[in-house]
């Protein structure tokens, strides 16, 4: 998924100094946390495999990752935060949403739809003289747990 080799590590120090703030030994476990996971993941699941860590520093520490652009925050249907790598250190994808259970996997879009979502995007913004910075596409719907569950 990686565009091109980039150490996540480093790149965590250097936006975390440039922001004033070290990268303690307790960042690095949730980074190294974020980097095995295959989808956004909430702090329980993240402090299951970061033993020790206590809750209250899990949410203090991705806060300050988040604040650094380390990484990213999403907050689903249930209202359940869930936390990813940023993008540029992951490469660009998008995300299938369950509305019911807030469950998140992570999709890669075939190149010529990106393109497609890429020229709407710019057409949009261009008639309403916006700049786009980036974008994202979430799809909503029901998982397949939710949806055996609900019959």
């Amino acid at each position: 998924m990686h565009p091109k080799q980039i150490d996540v590590h480093d790149t965590a120090d250097e936006r975390l100094r440039r922001d004033g703030q070290r990268y303690t030994t307790n960042r690095r476990v949730l980074i190294d946390a974020l980097s095995a996971a295959d989808r956004p993941v909430t702090v329980l699941e993240l402090i299951e495999v970061a033993p020790g860590m206590a809750q209250s520093s899990a949410y203090r520490n991705l806060s300050v990752l988040e604040e650094a652009g380390v990484v990213r925050r999403l907050v689903t249907a249930d209202d359940t935060s869930r936390y990813e790598l940023a993008e540029d250190l992951t490469g660009h994808h998008h995300h299938l949403i369950c509305e019911k259970c807030g469950s998140v996997i992570d999709i890669d879009v075939p190149a010529d739809l990106e393109e497609g979502v890429m020229s709407f995007s710019s057409a949009v913004a261009e008639s309403h003289g916006f700049r786009i910075e980036h974008h994202r596409l979430d799809l909503i719907g029901v998982c397949p747990s939710c949806s055996t569950s609900a019959h």
